[in-house]
């Protein structure tokens, strides 16, 4: 008679410890959707801010331009056109990261940088541990006695 019970026992044991498993599964499956989404979301934005900033970027540079250039002219003084050309790598930067190839290109090079170079992205000391972070509490902590 206690066979059968215990047979019963490990089987419903079984059972319940692979849903827990299929249930932690499916719970981090939901947090790696989360988080890529929220990622995707934020890089969207950012990419819509680019885009914004360079309206009105453009327009203040093409005043600029015009601006200085016309100045350079009718002073006679062509060192009044010099800011036009570190404003123009600003514009170009800004177009690239808004409607060019800049963002995958930081991609393609990150991607290269954790194949290629993962050693330059250790933490120093090595990872975090939590007797680590525990010491680190301990000594900061005014209540704490350690006996």
């Amino acid at each position: 008679m206690g066979f059968i019970f215990s047979k019963s026992m490990n089987e419903n044991l079984k059972n319940q410890q692979e849903f827990m498993l299929m249930n932690s599964r499916l719970q981090l499956e939901r947090q790696l959707l989360m988080q890529n989404q929220m990622r995707e979301r934020q890089m969207a934005m950012q990419i819509a801010w680019t885009r914004e900033f360079l309206k009105y970027f453009g327009a203040f540079y093409g005043l600029a331009a015009m601006g200085l250039t016309v100045g350079a002219i009718k002073k006679k003084k062509p060192g009044l056109f010099l800011p036009v050309v570190p404003l123009s790598f600003i514009l170009a930067y800004q177009y690239d990261m808004a409607y060019g190839s800049l963002l995958q290109r930081m991609k393609s090079e990150a991607e290269n940088v954790l194949d290629t170079e993962y050693p330059v992205l250790e933490m120093p000391k090595g990872p975090l541990t939590f007797d680590g972070i525990e010491k680190a509490r301990r000594a900061q902590s005014k209540f704490f006695i350690e006996k």
